[in-house]
């Protein structure tokens, strides 16, 4: 009986250990970060062929590329994870990483620019291209496609409609600096990669009327008889994330572009319910312009003297305007 019972505490011993090997295999996969963590990244892209920066954080590694951008500030990137705000090899490398953590990917050019494709080399007629821009070199749309000036000759002009960086590996380093917790902090991190603005941001939940469908509970209702649907105003509370509009903003061409699509990206990543683009108009001390405005809000004897300047008479004016 002995034997027996030791033989079935082995056997089932020996049945445990396989799940716990899958837990721990299991656990080893989702540690680390994960997809959906936002996580500020410091990072320098070059060509491999011959080294070309491609995109750096690094405020030393632009200075010592000659790179004078007063636009923009260097500095770790806010990226959130499976999002592709990344490519996806330098992802792939990152999932399960801890912060601190550095690593170097090679992305290939399929995934990073393109292939070079030799039927994106078209030859067109100079006409075609602005007068300014017949130089090799130069940075042309034509038909809707961007590309750039190879040759000029005669009333031809050949065209590289690839990417600049097409047929390129890329060598990317990469060092995790930090994941983000603070929502405010998501949000700038997330403007900032966007459109490279650094806004006045803020929360606020509001609670607000809508107008919601008003289910029909009467299963008795003929089907043939169509009733029109009912609506009931109700209070909801909605978490919105309110962005004051600048000029800098307004004027921004990623902005104008893909607004839409960045404001809903906004949404679904912060887990809110609205983005509120609010323009502040501010009190003036000099009030309001009127159509006097361009006659240095002449009034009186002064709007008399301006209108006899205009060769138009009061009188006739007046009764006009009766």
């Amino acid at each position: 009986m002995s034997n027996e019972s030791e033989a079935d505490n082995e056997q089932t011993q020996a049945d445990d250990e396989p799940e716990i090997e899958e837990e721990a295999v299991e656990d080893e996969q989702t540690s680390g970060l994960q997809d959906d963590d936002f996580v500020r990244l410091d990072y320098t892209a070059r060509t491999i062929e011959d080294g070309q920066l491609v995109d750096t954080t690094s405020q030393e590694v632009a200075e010592e590329e000659g790179i004078d951008d007063d636009d923009r500030e260097f500095g770790p990137r806010t990226i959130v994870l499976g999002q592709g705000h990344i490519f996806a090899s330098v992802e792939d490398d990152i999932r399960g990483e801890e912060v601190d953590a550095e690593g170097t990917v090679t992305v290939p050019a399929g995934e990073a620019f393109g292939e070079f494709e030799e039927d994106q080399v078209r030859t067109i007629s100079k006409d075609k291209i602005p007068e300014d821009d017949r130089y090799p070199g130069a940075q042309v749309t034509i038909d809707g496609d961007e590309g750039f000036v190879e040759t000029i000759v005669g009333g031809r002009a050949r065209v590289d409609f690839n990417h600049p960086l097409a047929g390129d590996d890329i060598e990317y380093d990469y060092e995790i600096v930090d994941t983000v917790d603070d929502r405010m902090e998501m949000a700038e991190g997330l403007v900032d990669m966007y459109l490279g603005l650094d806004l006045e941001m803020w929360f606020e939940t509001e609670t607000v009327e809508e107008e919601q469908l008003v289910e029909d509970e009467d299963d008795e209702e003929d089907d043939d008889e169509e009733s029109e649907p009912e609506y009931e105003t109700v209070e909801v509370e909605k978490e919105s994330l309110y962005i004051e509009a600048t000029p800098q903003l307004t004027m921004n061409q990623q902005w104008m572009m893909q607004k839409q699509q960045i404001g809903q990206e906004l949404i679904d990543l912060l887990g809110i319910d609205r983005i509120v683009v609010q323009e502040t108009i501010e009190d003036s001390p000099m009030g309001m312009p009127g159509m006097m405005g361009g006659m240095g809000g002449a009034g009186g004897a002064d709007l008399e003297e301006a209108l006899e300047d205009a060769d138009i008479d009061a009188d006739d004016l007046a009764e006009e305007l009766e």
